[in-house]
């Protein structure tokens, strides 16, 4: 058998490399489509909001699972057993899932508005004219205090914008609050 020739080489390719991919299409951190604009630099959240969102999980799923399991030793009847193993089947979905939904979380601020995407299954991205938004909120709740995150929320005119930031580091909510207050009160003064 004989060896395959290297490909010719051209300036910006060298002797026997692949072609280099086209400069338009996406990459694997630039998805493409409507939930990824090209050329905007993502911002991601802090890994501990997957350990603040899984002891939710297990508060409201860990719970009934416990109780399922007690009600079906104690009632000795074996259909009861499915209400466990489904609470279960619910529990390993959600160790599975939620990682990758919080990965999926990320923000990016331009020029005259905020982005927000989220999801894995289900995507949206959410845009926010700086001129729209009435106030900038930062919430942190028991849990979110005890692993250092925050949640920065937009308040627009609208009530059903969705623009929450979750799992941030305190300091970078405080200063995300900050810069976002005042982008939207240059742009509500028409600067």
């Amino acid at each position: 058998m004989s060896e395959p020739t290297p490909m010719p080489a051209t300036p910006e390719q060298p002797w026997g490399a692949a072609p280099s991919p086209d400069p338009g299409a996406p990459t694997s951190t630039d998805r493409g489509g409507p939930f990824d604009p090209p050329g905007v630099p993502w911002q991601g959240v802090s890994p501990r909001l997957v350990t603040v969102r899984l002891i939710g999980a297990a508060v409201w799923l860990g719970l009934p699972l416990a109780g399922g399991v007690v009600a079906a030793t104690l009632a000795d009847v074996p259909a009861l057993w499915l209400v466990p193993g489904v609470l279960g089947a619910l529990v390993l979905w959600t160790v599975v899932v939620v990682p990758r939904q919080v990965r999926a979380i990320g923000y990016a601020e331009r020029d005259d508005d905020l982005l927000i995407r989220r999801g894995v299954l289900f995507r949206s991205l959410v845009v926010v004219p700086y001129g729209r938004m009435q106030f900038v909120d930062v919430q942190a709740g028991p849990v979110d205090r005890w692993f250092g995150i925050a949640r920065v929320q937009l308040h627009t005119a609208s009530p059903t914008s969705d623009a929450v930031i979750p799992g941030l580091p305190p300091t970078e909510a405080a200063r995300l609050r900050d810069r976002l207050a005042a982008r939207g009160e240059a742009q509500l003064a028409g600067l």
